[in-house]
């Protein structure tokens, strides 16, 4: 809420303060970290097109949450092709008790148990225990009386607790040899430091996304994404999984162990990068998404 004599804040200030949290929520929406972000990116376009120049709403992340929330349950239909999601609803008025043990277990599930519930009862729950609204504030972003809110998220918890996190439960996938060799190119290129290779990969018309900051179209544009890394020394690239999805995946270059910290998904037209898709500066992406390395990776480069 505004405070009377404050200037209101503006769009991107806003975004910035949200945007991990409204990622928290889309990702368990829609089961997938990456699926995640297309939904928050998807929400911002929306929500910037609908801003007031003058600022003037009350609750602005309340604002962005309903809109995130009504465009991930859009997702939701067009992959699932759901009916009426909210229709007819049961209002019943059912105290559930808090139990902090169980919240806290249900903030620290993955994605996939959410994926059990009913669209209504995955937004009360991860509204109330993983993003922390009260129930007036998921009343006004799902646009249900308290009950009703109240009703979803017994039923949510209940599910929850009997469900239990089985994690990710997947065999890590197999890369074709050619999937392997493309992607091995890239990440030896890398880590040598050889970006006129790396660049001599993309496509002309190679599109960059670099989440959360900007995006550029035309190898010309790109090109000039790999200084970036030229003048940092926080990563080392491997080959892996994330969600399934054959990924690059980055880790501290001193951390043995090679845990992953960040990742960039790759598309190719033939032989050639027509997408980079890096999320180094939306590492909250990485917090909640499955991310593996592939059993057999590139060695790193010698110092």
């Amino acid at each position: 809420m505004q405070v009377t004599g404050q200037q209101p804040l503006g769009f991107e200030e806003i975004v910035q303060a949200v945007r991990p949290r409204l990622h928290r929520y889309c990702a368990r929406m829609a089961g997938s970290a990456i699926d995640g972000e297309d939904i928050v990116q998807d929400a911002l376009v929306k929500a910037m097109e609908a801003f007031p120049r003058d600022g003037s709403i009350a609750n602005p992340q309340a604002w962005l949450f309903r809109i995130a929330h009504n465009t991930a349950l859009d997702f939701l239909r067009r992959r699932l092709r759901l009916e009426a999601v909210l229709a007819g609803q049961a209002e019943e008025d059912i105290a559930d008790p808090e139990d902090a043990i169980t919240r806290h277990q249900i903030a620290s599930m993955g994605l996939r148990p959410f994926m059990k519930l009913s669209p209504a009862e995955r937004s009360s729950v991860i509204l109330m225990d993983v993003i922390g609204h009260s129930l007036g504030e998921i009343g006004e972003i799902m646009g249900l009386t308290i009950p009703a809110v109240k009703a979803a998220l017994h039923r949510g918890r209940t599910r929850l607790k009997a469900l239990g996190d089985f994690g990710d439960g997947d065999a890590t996938p197999a890369l074709t040899e050619r999937e392997l060799e493309r992607l091995a190119r890239y990440v030896d290129r890398f880590n040598a430091r050889d970006f006129d290779a790396v660049r001599d990969m993309l496509a002309e018309d190679v599109r960059l996304d670099l989440v959360g900051r900007f995006v550029r179209r035309g190898k010309a544009g790109v090109s000039q994404y790999f200084g970036n890394y030229a003048g940092r020394s926080d990563w080392l690239f491997t080959v892996g999984f994330v969600e399934g999805r054959p990924a690059v995946l980055s880790h501290h270059p001193h951390d043995v162990a090679r845990k992953p910290i960040n990742f960039v998904l790759l598309e190719w037209d033939g032989d050639r990068i027509s997408l980079i898709r890096d999320f180094y500066h939306a590492r909250y992406a990485a917090e909640d998404a499955s991310m593996k390395r592939a059993a057999t990776t590139p060695p790193a480069p010698q110092e």
